[in-house]
């Protein structure tokens, strides 16, 4: 928990500086993609975080990795504070975080939709249309099948679950019959 606050705080910053210089999008974009990296390259990752790993060396491949994707200079410069403060195996959540502020300073909000069956494009505009109208964000929607379900979908935005999979009515079913309730 205290590494999700501190990754929270990180984020932040981040996102403060990018509202000064107008960056915000830059900076989701190029941490998005540094954090990508980290998480599909473990050996990468093992090397940044490691403290066995000499840090001088630790800090060359990162500067390395750095100039090879052509960060901008303030991106460089967090990954670098970051580095220096222990910090950087929390890249991954300052990431998520620092996404999850950019859409909402936009005004967007994101929901995965899992169904069990695939679902036409025109329905998938109806049920973003319904959420967005719902939230008053844009929404950028996820979907997903999941055969599952049995029928019906599950759709998601931040805390909110909107669960009408025929999965879920039939355990409700079942546990109102338990409890000798009339279905």
């Amino acid at each position: 928990m205290k590494n999700l606050a501190i990754a929270r705080r990180y984020a932040k910053a981040l996102l403060l500086i990018g509202k000064e210089d107008g960056q915000i999008d830059t900076y989701r974009e190029e941490l998005g993609a540094f954090a990508a990296l980290i998480e599909q390259e473990k050996s990468l990752q093992q090397v940044l975080v490691n403290p066995l790993y000499d840090a001088d060396g630790r800090k060359k491949v990162l500067t390395r990795v750095m100039d090879n994707l052509k960060l901008s200079q303030a991106m460089t410069t967090f990954l670098l504070f970051l580095f220096d403060k222990g910090r950087i195996g929390f890249l991954g959540n300052i990431n998520d975080f620092f996404q999850r502020f950019a859409d909402e300073l936009k005004g967007v909000a994101r929901a995965s939709l899992v169904s069990a069956t695939e679902l036409s494009s025109e329905t998938i505009d109806k049920i973003r249309s319904a959420l967005s109208k719902r939230t008053g964000k844009d929404i950028i929607l996820e979907v997903e099948q999941d055969s599952g379900l049995i029928g019906g979908i599950v759709t998601r935005i931040g805390d909110l679950v909107l669960d009408g999979s025929v999965r879920t009515q039939l355990l409700n079913m079942r546990e109102s019959l338990k409890r000798g309730e009339s279905v």
